[in-house]
């Protein structure tokens, strides 16, 4: 099981307490962590990427393991600690402004 956590809106919408846990099939990728997450919690459908292309939200980002995962492609394997369960899978909403 791989545990995902989202800021504070996403859990909001979904009704979500605290982090969840996903069954992701091999290999694990953003793709497919984001299927199993979306399959599990529909009205998070399209929030963390574009219906269309699938392409990451433009403010939010991904990380794990101490990496910024945001630019990788969506079907690049996530690392292995996260595949194993042992690391989590962070969305967090980016900020801008000045």
């Amino acid at each position: 099981m791989i545990e995902v956590i989202l800021p504070a809106p996403l859990r909001r919408l979904a009704a979500i307490d605290g982090s969840v846990r996903l069954a992701v099939p091999a290999p694990v990728t953003q793709r497919r962590l984001l299927d199993a997450l979306e399959r599990a919690y529909p009205a998070l459908r399209g929030t963390t990427r574009h219906h269309e292309d699938g392409r990451r939200r433009a403010y939010l980002r991904f990380f794990a393991c101490g990496q910024d995962l945001s630019h990788q492609p969506p079907d690049a394997p996530l690392p292995t600690a996260v595949a194993a369960g042992a690391a989590p899978f962070l969305i967090v909403g980016a900020l801008s402004g000045g």
